[in-house]
């Protein structure tokens, strides 16, 4: 697909392109290998492009939560509609970025209802206001602040919202039957993390989230990731999101160990590596060193 065409059908959030980097943009503009993996009672994943998508389909109806863009949503679609014929109950928003909202277009018409964190709605407005792409849009119409919960058939879903981390709206969605959680950005599992300081991201209550999220699921909880350094490992256990969390704790104390020994911003940007981090990977290191910066000197 000719490459002005792809950007204007995605309608990509700047966060999204800053996600991916120049090479697995370009990967991204290849045809793509999409994948389903069923995990456990009815709950599985789908991957092609952008944020990993996680689905449920039972007696009752079909669930999906996040929507990569709107050239792989229909591919999902049209798999399930292999599986089942029942409807799609709700279509559920980790977060705003367009790696995981620009798909919701491809369910307008097709999904009886769209849940998003009350402040993803403002994110997702805000950006497709500011690409002037509102009319790409398929914005939520339920939104919450802490908790929310549905029940569709004998699965009941739940999002959290911890507080502010990748932005200032991202939840971790629970199908608690299942005991699957999709974590969204919340969990770069061994990957440089994009944080989206425009989005009221937080470098420093990031931990704190994770935390939260460690105390309310069990050893026996099974996470999903909205990406991975290994594509592959977009699925893990609680330790991915203990080493996610040391990652952000090691983050904050060198920028601000940093700081304190007068460095600049652009002396700090030009680290290779954080002292104690052995276990992340892949392009820019830089943005999260840029977002702790800016956090803590309140640029």
């Amino acid at each position: 697909m000719e490459r002005r065409k792809f950007l204007t059908a995605t309608a990509l959030t700047a966060g999204s392109l800053a996600l991916f980097g120049k090479r697995s943009f370009a990967g991204m503009l290849a045809d793509p290998t999409y994948k389903l993996t069923a995990l456990r009672s009815n709950v599985g994943i789908f991957t092609e492009q952008g944020g990993t998508i996680a689905y449920m389909v039972n007696k009752e109806g079909i669930v999906v939560v996040d929507a990569e863009f709107p050239n792989t949503a229909p591919h999902l679609i049209a798999e399930l509609k292999k599986q089942s014929d029942k409807p799609f109950q709700w279509l559920i928003n980790t977060h705003h970025h367009g790696d995981h909202t620009a798909g919701n277009i491809s369910f307008k018409g097709l999904v009886k209802n769209v849940a998003a964190h009350a402040n993803s709605l403002t994110n997702q407005k805000a950006a497709a206001a500011k690409q002037n792409a509102d009319d790409k849009q398929l914005y939520p119409d339920t939104t919450y602040t802490d908790k929310w919960k549905i029940k569709v058939g004998d699965e009941r879903i739940t999002a959290h919202y911890f507080g502010a981390g990748h932005t200032n709206g991202d939840s971790f969605i629970h199908f608690e039957h299942a005991n699957i959680v999709h974590c969204g950005d919340q969990v770069f599992n061994r990957r440089y993390p994009y944080i989206d300081r425009s989005a009221g991201a937080s470098c420093s209550h990031w931990p704190l989230a994770l935390e939260a999220a460690l105390k309310q699921f069990d050893k026996n909880t099974l996470f999903v990731y909205g990406h991975a350094f290994d594509p592959v490992k977009v699925t893990g256990t609680a330790e991915d999101l203990k080493m996610m969390q040391d990652f952000m704790i090691k983050l904050v104390a060198y920028v601000d160990t940093s700081i304190k020994a007068g460095k600049s911003k652009s002396d700090i940007l030009t680290t290779k590596a954080i002292p104690g981090v052995t276990k992340f990977q892949g392009e820019g290191i830089e943005r999260g060193l840029g977002a702790a910066y800016d956090e803590l000197t309140g640029a």
